[in-house]
């Protein structure tokens, strides 16, 4: 099991949150124009690193908040990245 940082509950156990994907993915500036491979390419195709990946979590069973954090996908090892109000 993980041990993640809430930045507002502290250290709780990976069971409380849930992974929310990749940080940093733009919505389409215009989507109406987009076709179905075009929509495909947004919605599933992510990077996949070995080393340091932006990923979003929420903290589920706790205070219900989204955070970033950068986790080393070799190691597991997280840190915060930002607070996102």
């Amino acid at each position: 099991m993980l041990l993640i940082h809430c930045p507002w509950c502290g250290d709780r156990d990976e069971a409380e949150f849930h992974y929310g994907g990749q940080a940093h993915v733009d919505f389409p500036d215009n989507p109406a124009e987009l076709d179905d491979a075009a929509w495909a390419e947004y919605l599933f195709v992510r990077d996949n690193p070995r080393g340091l990946f932006h990923e979003r979590w929420a903290h589920a069973a706790g205070c219900r908040r989204w955070f970033d954090v950068v986790r080393d996908t070799a190691t597991n090892e997280m840190r915060p990245e930002k607070v996102v109000p």
